[in-house]
């Protein structure tokens, strides 16, 4: 039995909709609602780069005030990488569209490696923390794939 939540799941995968519908908007719709959605396909990959960076301080944060931190992770380093995603997120908000959107996937990519090992703070069960990987490592794929296939299709296919 999965110990998500079923709420979790559908909302998670409900988060791919736009990387998914984006993708092929920014290969199939017509100058310039193409280029349009390759800037939205980038902004919405910000966003979530992120929402998983914070998603760091959110489990920090109920740790407050209540006991000194047991280590390092949770002193400091959890913060400084709650922040960097969102950081090299707006860098690439600002330079040429497939650049972004390949430094965005690589960022989701990154996070969810480090993540693997970080989660292990967060979670009281091995099985919460196995099936959540296991849907973050969905999640992860498909939006990498979305973002790299958009500047593929930006950089090689349209013209």
């Amino acid at each position: 039995m999965n110990p998500l939540p079923p709420l979790l799941r559908k909302l998670a995968y409900a988060g791919l909709i736009p990387f998914v519908g984006l993708a092929l908007m920014v290969q199939l719709a017509p100058t310039p609602l193409n280029y349009l959605s390759g800037e939205s396909l980038a902004s919405y990959g910000a966003i979530i780069a992120s929402f998983m960076g914070a998603m760091h301080w959110g489990a920090n944060l109920h740790t407050l005030g209540k006991a000194p931190p047991s280590d390092r992770w949770e002193n400091r380093n959890a913060w400084i990488w709650g922040v960097i995603p969102a950081l090299v997120a707006w860098v690439a908000l600002h330079i040429y569209i497939p650049v972004g959107l390949l430094i965005l996937a690589s960022t989701l990519v990154i996070q969810r490696n480090i993540d693997q090992d970080t989660y292990q703070y967060y979670f009281s069960s091995d099985d919460a923390r196995a099936a959540f990987m296991v849907l973050r490592n969905h999640l992860t794929y498909v939006s990498a794939t979305c973002l790299v296939w958009s500047a593929v299709v930006i950089l090689f296919i349209q013209n």
